[in-house]
């Protein structure tokens, strides 16, 4: 059967994502077939299209890391989901798409008063900030969090959850506006870095001591900016080098002030692994969007046959929170 999808025609600019027909995935043993209602756009999505992100073996060459529908079809084992429940999964690749297929432990149930469409902008940052800053760097109530990029989907949600934890958060970002949402949100601080040097703020805002963690997205001179802006003891996770991942620095801070300097990408990483991070959500975050102290913030909402418009937004930095597709109708 057919569906449409975004493809890719060849890798290169956002002008080369286009709404076409694509056969429609069937659900293997373990899986389920998503009729998607939304799908998120993540940073790794524009790294796939620009031909420097390859899908993971056996996964879908469609974009797409995320998404939220009703299950249409079930494959062989599958008991813990019905046909028919509305349900938020984490991909490795295909929600760009009318149908989408996904592991059973990946699908998550849509938390009680939320919209599909804010279900489709959880599974990515969720998954990305609970694994990061709580699992990897440890995060504690009382600790200090700088987030950078702190307006889009990871930062926004890295926010609220680190807020809601008992943390302290500074923000960096590119606006006064972004800053603005960003307090909003829980953040102590927010810093606009094209006005302000946020090595030295994090430290006046800190009593010169520095920030526990640091969850950064940029790379490039950052990486030793935040040596220099981070606590003793403290963690350092990079999870994206939209500056680039190449930098010299001086090792001896790292040394003398006992930091770590650790990072990780979600998606190729196995079903076991991922799986765990689920279970611990449902645990302890989903609870929190039940209970409204916790919020998806879609900032822009587009059809899916204006992916490339999505993409543009995304590189040009223009949104504020998560960006989401809806596919036309099936």
């Amino acid at each position: 059967m057919k569906m449409k999808a975004i493809q890719l025609s060849q890798f290169g600019g956002p002008e080369v994502l286009q709404l076409a027909d694509s056969t429609r995935p069937t659900a293997k043993s373990g899986q389920v077939l998503i009729k998607v209602a939304a799908a998120g756009v993540n940073r790794p999505d524009v790294i796939q299209r620009l031909g420097f992100y390859p899908p993971p073996a056996g996964a879908s060459d469609i974009l797409g890391l995320e998404v939220s529908g009703v299950v249409a079809a079930l494959g062989d084992g599958v008991n813990s989901i019905k046909v028919g429940d509305e349900v938020c999964a984490l991909l490795s690749g295909g929600g760009y798409a009318q149908y989408a297929v996904a592991q059973e432990e990946l699908c998550l149930p849509v938390p009680k008063g939320l919209s599909l469409i804010e279900a489709a902008a959880l599974p990515e940052t969720s998954f990305t900030v609970w694994s990061n800053v709580f699992n990897r760097a440890g995060l504690l109530p009382g600790d200090t969090l700088l987030v950078h990029g702190a307006s889009g989907g990871i930062g926004t949600m890295a926010i609220q959850l680190a807020k809601l934890k008992g943390a302290q958060v500074i923000a960096t970002a590119g606006s006064d506006e972004k800053c603005r949402f960003c307090e909003s949100l829980g953040a102590s601080h927010a810093i606009n870095y094209h006005k302000q040097d946020f090595v030295s703020e994090v430290k006046t805002l800190t009593e010169n001591k520095g920030a526990n963690v640091i969850l950064d997205i940029v790379g490039g001179d950052y990486i030793e900016k935040n040596i220099a802006a981070c606590a003793d003891d403290g963690t350092i996770v990079s999870i994206g080098f939209l500056q680039g991942s190449k930098a010299t620095i001086d090792f001896m801070p790292i040394m003398l002030r006992r930091l770590t300097l650790t990072g990780s990408t979600l998606r190729p990483r196995s079903v076991e692994f991922k799986a765990t991070i689920a279970k611990q959500l449902l645990t302890e975050v989903w609870p929190l969007f039940e209970q409204g102290s916790l919020s998806p913030n879609v900032g822009a909402i587009l059809p899916l046959s204006e992916a490339s418009q999505a993409h543009q937004m995304m590189e040009a930095n223009e949104h504020i929170g998560k960006i989401v597709m809806l596919p036309p109708p099936s």
